[in-house]
């Protein structure tokens, strides 16, 4: 069946994610990037509460490892503004802005790690000239990732936008895929979904017969994620989006 839309995930694919930006914590033994120092400042100066950061940041650690579990088994996603209300719960925090403020913060952090390739909007007009373009992406909070959109300067080319936080579910879900489809209002096997994660992006989307490009410039070591990899292959593989036209005219 002829070609006729192409799905594209979001972060390390249309844009890079570079969370190393952000404040370097140890936490629990470990050291780790995060936007917790933000949070917390945010917190203290909105309360002038004594809670310590040690208090602050084991309380959220916790949220956070029951939410992944949640997310792993059910692939159902964790919108943001829930994740910080479970923490205001678990601090006895009776203040009704507070996730509302903490997802300001957190999302704020994140869209500034954001680095657009010049090539990509370009990339996405041509292609846009004879075919219907889309993101399907997992994220906590879609008007951030429309917000990363917009800046981009992609939102011109694409048909649609589908975020696993309006939808409810994560890739590799079939729901979030069957509603990308709907609303580019082709079949799967008229379209193709490139990725990033060999996980979400191409099993996920090969379950719905889409086929599949794996994008590696992102994936830090290949060949470990091949080794791991049990599911359906790729039908094609690519260093840089620029290689996807000349790709797109093989399938």
């Amino acid at each position: 069946m002829a070609l006729r839309a192409v799905l594209f995930d979001l972060f390390d694919t249309l844009v890079d994610l570079h969370m190393d930006r952000l404040p370097e914590i140890q936490l629990r033994g470990r050291r780790m990037r995060s936007t917790f120092p933000f949070l917390y400042e945010a917190l203290r100066s909105h309360l002038g509460s004594v809670l310590s950061f040690e208090a602050f940041a084991d309380a959220l650690a916790t949220v956070d490892a029951e939410l992944h579990r949640v997310m792993q088994a059910e692939q159902r996603e964790v919108p943001t503004r829930e994740r910080f209300g479970l923490l205001a719960r678990r601090l006895g925090l009776e203040v009704p802005e507070v996730p509302e403020l903490l997802t300001r913060v957190h999302m704020d952090q994140v869209v500034r790690c954001v680095s657009v390739l010049d090539h990509h909007a370009p990339l996405l007009a041509g292609l846009h000239s004879g075919l219907r373009l889309g993101i399907c992406s997992n994220f906590s909070h879609t008007p951030a990732a429309l917000r990363v959109v917009e800046q981009a300067g992609l939102a011109p080319h694409l048909d649609a936008v589908v975020v696993s936080e309006e939808v409810g579910v994560r890739k590799p879900r079939k729901e979030i895929f069957d509603e990308a489809l709907r609303r580019l209002g082709v079949s799967a096997a008229e379209a193709v979904h490139v990725g990033d994660n060999l996980a979400a992006d191409v099993a996920g989307a090969a379950a719905l017969g889409i086929r599949t490009l794996w994008l590696t410039r992102c994936v830090r070591d290949t060949h470990a994620a091949l080794r791991d990899y049990t599911g359906p292959w790729p039908a094609g593989r690519m260093r840089d989006l620029a290689e996807l036209p000349g790709m797109l005219a093989t399938l």
